[in-house]
């Protein structure tokens, strides 16, 4: 019995731990990152002792609770790359970013969030963020991806697809959708295009790679 009890104690710990995590992506996709820690504790069955002592400040449990999807966005943007097409490529990071903040709905919260001490985080979101501005560059080489996108327009379509409401997670993931395909409408390059108004600040500054070409930046 003796030998058995710290094992029993590492599950019961790394059980506790999955169900605050568990609970945080919960309560922050319907509350939003402002929900209280209380909250995210009772949601675990859990108590607030428990919660602090595995996740001592907010930032590290959002950084925690969101950084697999994080890693996803890592392995989107990486496929893109890989196409030879580099609209295609494009495309696919479009549609699929969408899926994932959609399937996520806090994602989309954390991903915008600037936390100058979760380092692991914002390297992920930085790397993510210069490697579409790389392959925007591509694309628009091609002639098929609009001259005047920027960066900033990717926060822009994040934004508006994380305030998709439906009735389900499905009917939410189908909307997505079908505002990627309208995006990639709109991002796709055209003779008769209008020219688009100056690009507004809508994020921090920390939010977007300083390689990105963002012309008529509205400071």
């Amino acid at each position: 019995m003796t030998d058995r009890l710290p094992h029993t104690l590492r599950s019961d710990a790394q059980d506790n731990r999955e169900r605050i995590l568990d609970a945080a992506r919960a309560v922050f996709a319907a509350d939003g990152l402002h929900a209280p820690m209380r909250e995210i504790a009772r949601r675990a069955g859990v108590g607030p002792a428990t919660l602090y002592r595995r996740f001592p400040t907010k930032e590290m449990l959002v950084t925690e609770a969101f950084m697999d999807q994080m890693y996803a966005c890592h392995a989107i943007v990486d496929e893109g790359l890989a196409d030879l097409d580099p609209w295609r490529g494009f495309c696919l990071v479009i549609e699929k970013t969408c899926a994932l903040h959609a399937r996520n709905h806090g994602f989309t919260s954390a991903f915008m969030t600037a936390y100058p001490h979760a380092m692991d985080f914002a390297a992920a979101r930085e790397y993510t963020l210069t490697a579409i501005a790389a392959l925007a560059r591509r694309a628009k080489d091609t002639g098929r991806l609009r001259p005047d996108f920027v960066v900033d327009d990717l926060i822009l379509m994040l934004m508006a697809n994380g305030g998709i409401h439906a009735t389900s997670p499905a009917a939410r993931v189908a909307a997505s959708q079908r505002f990627a395909a309208l995006a990639i409408q709109a991002f796709r390059a055209s003779s008769d295009a209008s020219p688009l108004p100056p690009v507004p600040r809508l994020a921090p500054a920390v939010l977007l790679p300083d390689t990105a070409q963002r012309p008529n930046r509205v400071r």
